[in-house]
């Protein structure tokens, strides 16, 4: 299923759509006063697995080291509710690899769903970080990233 078909008909991917999957815990904060986790706690939620991605494997130094990508863009698009307490899946997917950008695809699934609650986009510009201008993907990166691409059918 493509990203346009999914769209178009509105219906949420499955699990099966994304490469790479990490958990997060909710916390009380991230419930607002309606009873669900507020649509500011799902962009924590992505921005937290991109970055542990990315450090886990070695591909963003925190030592001031190496160029870093700088959110350029986010969108989400809400399906159901999630509430405190609960253990999320956020599944990620790399929907493109420019010559300095990655756009990165994420989705929030409840325990034993198979569909996303959420789906969101982010876009990260690779920068220099001394002078901010774009810069192109290290290799490393791209050959790594390459691995979580989403095959389209």
């Amino acid at each position: 299923m493509t990203t346009s078909t999914t769209k178009k008909q509105n219906i949420p991917p499955t699990r099966s759509h994304f490469r790479y999957f990490d958990t997060i815990d909710t916390r009380w904060a991230d419930n607002d006063v309606y009873g669900h986790v507020n649509n500011v706690a799902y962009y924590s939620f992505f921005d937290t697995v991109v970055n542990r991605l990315l450090i886990d494997n070695g591909w963003l130094s925190l030592d001031g080291d190496g160029p870093i990508g700088l959110v350029v863009e986010t969108r989400c698009q809400y399906y159901a509710s999630v509430s405190y307490p609960a253990v999320l899946d956020i599944g990620l997917t790399i929907l493109k690899l420019g010559t300095s950008s990655v756009v990165y695809q994420l989705a929030v699934f409840s325990e034993g769903s198979d569909e996303a609650s959420a789906v969101g986009q982010f876009v990260h510009v690779y920068v220099d970080r001394l002078s901010h201008l774009p810069t192109p993907l290290p290799l490393s990166l791209r050959e790594g990233l390459s691995h979580y691409l989403l095959e389209v059918e």
